[in-house]
């Protein structure tokens, strides 16, 4: 069987770059294709061996400044044409990947990370009136093309319950739910260390629906240590948010390796989750690490995190409530080694178990 894999685009590394990496285990002999290919943001030549083709978009200085070409993605999901070349195209993705071309007798199957985000909740992912004001025609544009594209997979598979649910309100269509895989032998519990840092920690990309702002007013007034372990878009913003001596408990931390991050998670008080996720990676890993997730009740959250077993919830997006619980949780006992097996129903194993379920008779595959 010929399997391609198409992801929206590989110009840095986070939780959708981890799932391909399982992905390629699934089916080691995949050509892969995407919009863009860095080997450099952290990618780190990853997936060099198995990118057959990018788009006419591949250029450096776009897959450094990839948003202003947000109109042209589209087209250059398009430009990728596939043909009949392959058996089965496993689109994985937020956005583009699921628009390529390819032939009649070729099964597509989308994996769903989330709709369009920012074509169907603009507000939610840009806070600059201005900009949206001026580019409301070219979001409608790709709001339409979105709805358009998600009727060519002939099925589609969200990470959440709650992104099945966005599948059904803006498509119309169903959606299988397979949570996405955590590295729960990478990620794991240490009881050596065992919350030993003595710091409360946050990570992720730096965008603005991830709502580190909250968390740096939260701890500014609470003043209790915190690391933020990430980069992205926001990263300016949020260092000068940081500076100045009366913000001394906060420190920004570049994106580490695997195992530094997982040491990081292990001597952790908890983990701060103040973002609607579609499912929440970096949770699912602190919590694999034993470590307390203090997150927003809201999105894929509520499908990770168990309050007052596994952490704490908080209502509303402000500064207060966050800070509130964060304060609830130090009072809690949590059992750490107990966080760590509530991890275990997404682990890599089971996700590669029912993926391949919900493939079709394809000769070659066990569906």
């Amino acid at each position: 069987m010929k399997v391609a894999i198409v992801h929206d685009y590989l110009n840095q590394y986070g939780g959708a770059e981890r799932v391909l990496e399982t992905f390629l285990e699934m089916f080691p002999g995949a050509h892969v294709y995407t919009l863009l290919y860095s080997a450099h943001n952290g990618v780190n030549g990853r997936f060099k061996k198995w990118v057959k083709k990018t788009s006419f978009l591949d250029f450096e200085f776009v897959r450094k400044n990839h948003r202003p070409f947000i109109p042209f993605m589209p087209l250059a999901a398009a430009s990728l044409n596939l043909g009949d070349r392959y058996d089965l195209i496993i689109s994985a993705t937020a956005g583009y990947a699921k628009g390529i071309r390819y032939g009649k007798n070729t099964y597509h199957l989308s994996y769903y990370y989330t709709p369009l985000r920012y074509a169907w909740e603009m507000d939610n992912y840009f806070e600059n009136k201005a900009f949206k004001t001026f580019f409301k025609p070219a979001f409608a544009y790709l709001k339409a093309w979105d709805a358009w594209a998600a009727q060519k997979p002939q099925k589609i598979v969200a990470i959440s319950n709650f992104i099945a649910k966005k599948v059904k309100d803006y498509y119309g269509r169903d959606a299988s739910v397979v949570y996405p895989p955590v590295d729960t032998r990478k990620f794991r519990y240490d009881q050596r260390r065992a919350g030993k840092g003595g710091y409360y920690l946050a990570a992720g990309r730096f965008l603005h629906y991830k709502r580190f702002d909250l968390v740096i007013e939260a701890f500014r007034e609470l003043g209790f240590p915190l690391k933020i372990v990430g980069a992205g878009p926001e990263e300016q913003s949020l260092r000068g948010k940081t500076a100045g001596w009366w913000n001394q408990n906060i420190e920004i931390v570049p994106f580490t390796d695997d195992a530094t991050l997982a040491r990081l998670y292990q001597e952790a008080k908890a983990f701060i989750f103040p973002q609607v996720e579609d499912f929440g990676l970096v949770a699912a890993e602190a919590l694999s690490c034993g470590t307390p997730v203090i997150a927003f009740r809201g999105g894929g959250a509520l499908e990770i995190v168990e309050d007052g077993k596994t952490g704490v919830f908080f209502n509303r997006q402000t500064a207060d409530d966050l800070a509130s619980a964060v304060r609830i949780s130090r009072k809690l006992n949590f059992k750490r080694s107990l966080i760590s097996k509530s991890v275990r129903k997404f682990s890599i194993d089971i996700f590669k178990r029912e993926f391949l379920s919900q493939l079709p008779d394809i000769p070659g595959v066990v569906g």
